[in-house]
């Protein structure tokens, strides 16, 4: 299939809305290669640099495959700093603004206490550190067995700060029948590691 436009995809009126709003018309390269078969349940390696769209890429099909009715994580993003993850949380929020969608963004260097008030408050969509996911699965205050699309986001940096260990403990708390997605600027064998164990 060929994409010309955003409205050739198989995405809601709602999402479209949102995607509109943003002031988009025309997939970038990585959107285009990578929508229909995260849509289709597919799961995905983008290489891809900062500043390519890569949000929008895993964004669009995480709140198109969301279920309303069901107030609790089903999607995840893992992003390897703060700044990062606040960054897509927004994007992702922008993204779903007219689909009543929640999005909740956790790190560490914020309270903890206001976080748990937001994942008690029910929510779809999780973007968070691995270091601050982990500390909120030992508490008890986030449960990942509803979550059925998981996105790595810059993973090579997040190899790169350490964060291996973290990951492989995140990924194992979540359903296996999982839709898996991957983006990063690099590729070496610690990240076809990862995708050999969970894709």
């Amino acid at each position: 299939m060929q994409v010309q436009e955003f409205s050739d995809l198989p995405i809601r009126e709602d999402v479209l809305r949102g995607i509109r709003d943003l002031g988009f018309k025309k997939p970038s390269p990585i959107q285009a290669q990578s929508i229909i078969p995260l849509l289709e349940g597919r799961d995905v390696i983008g290489q891809a640099q900062t500043g390519t769209g890569k949000t929008a890429a895993f964004g669009i099909p995480m709140v198109q495959s969301i279920d309303l009715l069901l107030r609790r994580p089903q999607g995840l993003v893992l992003a390897p700093t703060r700044e990062l993850a606040i960054q897509i949380a927004d994007h992702i929020y922008k993204i779903s603004r007219y689909t009543g969608i929640k999005v909740t963004a956790i790190y560490g260097g914020e309270k903890i206490n206001k976080q748990i008030r937001k994942l008690k408050s029910g929510t779809h969509i999780v973007v968070g550190t691995p270091g601050r996911i982990i500390d909120h699965l030992e508490r008890g205050t986030l449960r990942l067995r509803d979550v059925h699309m998981v996105v790595l986001d810059e993973a090579d940096r997040m190899l790169d700060m350490g964060f291996i260990k973290d990951i492989n403990k995140i990924l194992d708390r979540i359903p296996k029948h999982k839709q898996t997605s991957l983006f990063s600027a690099t590729m070496d064998k610690n990240i076809w590691k990862i995708c050999d164990t969970y894709m």
